[in-house]
């Protein structure tokens, strides 16, 4: 597929942005078409598109179509049955692109559980002057597992490990080493890896093999002062089941940037949960988003262009 003349942005680019690609590629025809019902107006010629929008419809009426970026790292919306089954369309996202901004995210999250921030944050609108009721800990004597050794799974377990933290890791690809992780593990391991974990945090994307994943029986190895984290997609963990555990004591807390449904509805019992602390689902928010992103775009449209191994290439059967 070294043909690439013309694509289509469903996403806001900045004129920086644009400018960047142009000074790459001059011959290029960018057209940036926010409005997802637009798009079939702009494919005619067109060979890539970068964000949502297309269907199964307009692969057909656009034969040319034969790459699809996804602006994040999730290709959920990207990955319908017509998609998947034509070989001759790839799939790339943004993976690595807010791998910095979601580490410091559940980095966040877990310094809060640490030093009791949730509860000191409620004490004070209560205007209590009390320390919070669970002891404090430091994250440096403790084991952080992180399911799933990407590129945002690496980047916390980096900074994990500036902080003396003891830091174990899966992921299904590779088992080399990586810098930050004292022990790797084979996903079919799981249990055996978060069984002593004081944390463990979920950085997946939610596929078939990661849907439902954790649950009771997870919850049921995992330490009682446990803390799990998600900053994936909700269904990787049975919300229900998490609940449960949370009020039965089997494990001590989750720090939630994603749910299910989302929006959470605001009768969702997970709300008012004991050891609960959600944010919504803007761990990946930076200003730097697009700085860091185009040149991802760059590096793809290169490899394109030249006939090379894609970067990102999602493998659309395994869904990342």
């Amino acid at each position: 597929m070294a043909e690439l003349t013309k694509i289509v942005a469903t996403v806001e680019l900045d004129q920086q942005h644009i400018d960047r690609l142009k000074q790459e590629f001059p011959d290029l025809e960018i057209v940036v078409c926010p409005d997802h019902s637009e798009l079939g107006d702009h494919l005619e010629g067109c060979q890539g598109v970068i964000g949502r929008g297309l269907n199964a419809e307009l692969l057909e009426r656009y034969p040319d179509v034969r790459w699809a970026h996804s602006p994040g790292a999730g290709v959920d919306a990207f990955l319908f049955p017509e998609m998947i089954e034509r070989e001759d369309i790839i799939v790339t996202n943004n993976s690595g692109v807010h791998a910095s901004t979601i580490a410091e995210h559940l980095l966040g999250m877990m310094l809060s559980f640490a030093r009791g921030f949730p509860e000191i944050v409620q004490n004070q609108q209560k205007h209590l002057w009390q320390r919070p009721s669970t002891p404090v800990v430091e994250l440096g004597y403790q084991k952080l597992a992180v399911v799933g050794l990407g590129d945002i799974g690496h980047a916390l377990a980096v900074r994990a490990k500036s902080l003396g933290m003891q830091v174990v890791g899966s992921r299904r690809r590779s088992q080399e080493p990586m810098e930050g992780v004292d022990q790797l593990y084979h996903p079919d391991q799981l249990h055996e890896m978060i069984s002593d974990a004081d944390h463990v945090a979920i950085t997946l994307p939610s596929t078939p093999r990661t849907r439902h994943l954790f649950g009771t029986p997870e919850f049921e190895v995992m330490k009682d002062a446990a803390v799990i984290y998600n900053i994936g997609r909700g269904d990787i963990i049975k919300q229900d089941e998490l609940i449960d555990a949370l009020n039965n004591g089997l494990i001590a807390g989750a720090g939630l940037d994603v749910t299910t449904p989302e929006p959470l509805n605001e009768d969702s019992p997970l709300w008012d949960t004991p050891g609960v602390f959600i944010t919504p689902h803007f761990s990946g928010s930076t200003p730097h988003y697009w700085d860091n992103g185009i040149e991802i775009l760059v590096k793809v449209i290169r490899n394109i262009r030249n006939d090379e191994p894609v970067f990102n290439l999602v493998d659309k059967r395994e869904g990342y």
